[in-house]
């Protein structure tokens, strides 16, 4: 792409390592940004920066907060007897997206892969198990992209809690095996986890 100014190409450059941004797109939104007052642009980048700096992450589910607690674990319109699990923030993004979740999350911030060299250990499946000893939980749901690394992630989860009383679900099959839950459309999301079938440990 040949422009005219290296500060513009620059900045160019910086939206185009964005994921999902191409040049042409880049270069649409720093043409926007130029022709823009210098306040908004200020305020722009301000917003960027606080979140990047301020933001943190629940002290109870990892979730991202403003504060030590999320929003959602604060609520108390939210039932915390059931805990959804899920791989990342972008799945509690999409579940809360469909308005049929009202309980609360765990963010195991991954899955179990052993080629990726991802263990039990570099996931939060410890802080789980402990929600589960200390909190009144009656359910876990699991909403884990059905791949194989997630099964076997599943299946390491339930093993620990073999010996609780806590139920273990795992959502309906709406979601493809091999797909991941991020994509999946909000109905057939919804669906799953409205429909969410227990797994037997």
């Amino acid at each position: 792409m040949n422009l005219s100014s290296k500060l513009l190409e620059d900045a160019v450059n910086a939206f185009s390592s964005l994921p999902g941004i191409g040049k042409k797109t880049a270069l649409r939104l720093a043409l926007h940004l130029l022709q823009s007052s210098t306040e908004d642009v200020t305020d722009f980048c301000g917003a960027i920066v606080n979140m990047k700096s301020q933001i943190k992450f629940c002290e109870t589910c990892h979730n991202i907060a403003d504060g030590k607690v999320c929003s959602i674990c604060l609520s108390a319109k939210r039932n915390k007897e059931i805990i959804c699990v899920v791989e990342s923030i972008k799945e509690i993004m999409a579940i809360e997206n469909t308005g049929q979740f009202f309980g609360v999350y765990h963010v195991l911030g991954g899955i179990i892969s052993p080629i990726e060299g991802v263990g039990p250990e570099q996931l939060t499946i410890d802080n789980l198990i402990d929600r589960v000893n200390k909190e009144n939980i009656k359910e876990l749901i699991m909403a884990i992209s059905p791949t194989i690394e997630g099964e076997t992630t599943i299946f390491y989860i339930a093993k620990q809690l073999k010996d609780h009383e806590v139920q273990i679900s795992t959502i309906a099959r709406g979601v493809s095996f091999g797909g991941d839950l991020e994509y999946a459309d909000e109905f057939t999301l919804g669906r799953s986890i409205v429909s969410r079938v227990e797994y037997d440990k």
